[in-house]
């Protein structure tokens, strides 16, 4: 099937006008679990609007651990900090559910920020909203139970893919979460004897996702009716 970038959601509320530059200046890629869009530190080059991939953005220490501080997938985009003004950011970005995508050179998007107001105005809410997901993830991961992580971060990983199974390895889940995998091993399970999930090796069923969000904290649905506020369907004004 050829890729399709209004599958993309902020590409999707392009108005007429923008869409007839922006859809000569798209090109789309295929990105693989593990590649890494850009580093901590590196000037960005160019940005990505994921349509079936999702990309965590991960916040790395000396120590070499890492924890993730937002995803991003068919709702957004990889590379806030071109138009915001900082041209790099000490977050890394890295493909964690394979996929396609389609990038624009960062000297389309820049004139396109500075030129058009349907464009500025969609892309600064949405790093708002980007911008809640990362308050609330810290806020998350400093006050409630793993068990309530792990939800709040499958629920997250749905509301990007098509489908209700994720392919998930356990030390994925705990590098992104930034935790021990044995905890990780505990909350799985926990869920699983509740129902909510069916696990083998690699692979998540979220059998139950109404159970998912009962389960959660609140976090979920603050990032949630943020996006949906900032973000409605539609073309951008």
């Amino acid at each position: 099937m050829q890729p399709n970038p209004k599958d993309n959601h902020l590409l999707a509320a392009l108005p007429l006008a923008e869409w007839e530059r922006w859809q000569k200046a798209l090109e789309p890629v295929q990105l693989t679990l593990g590649e890494v869009l850009y580093e901590s530190g590196v000037a960005l080059t160019q940005v990505f609007f994921p349509t079936t991939s999702i990309v965590s953005l991960l916040y790395g220490f000396e120590d070499g651990a890492s924890s993730e501080i937002a995803v991003v997938g068919n709702e957004g985009l990889v590379g806030i900090s071109l138009f915001m003004g900082g041209g790099s950011t000490p977050s890394r970005a890295v493909v964690r559910n394979a996929g396609q995508a389609f990038r624009v050179p960062a000297t389309f998007l820049k004139q396109e920020f500075s030129s058009s107001s349907p464009v500025l105005h969609l892309l600064l809410r949405y790093t708002q909203a980007l911008i809640t997901q990362m308050t609330q993830t810290s806020v998350c991961n400093r006050h409630h139970s793993l068990d309530q992580q792990l939800c709040r971060w499958l629920l997250l990983t749905l509301d990007r893919v098509q489908s209700n199974e994720l392919v998930l390895t356990q030390e994925l889940i705990a590098g992104m979460l930034g935790v021990r995998r044995e905890g990780v091993s505990e909350a799985a399970a926990n869920l699983r004897k509740a129902g909510l999930i069916r696990y083998r090796r690699g692979h998540i069923t979220v059998s139950d996702r109404a159970g998912l969000e009962l389960r959660t904290c609140e976090c979920y649905a603050v990032v949630k009716k943020e996006y949906e506020r900032l973000l409605p369907p539609g073309t951008a004004r």
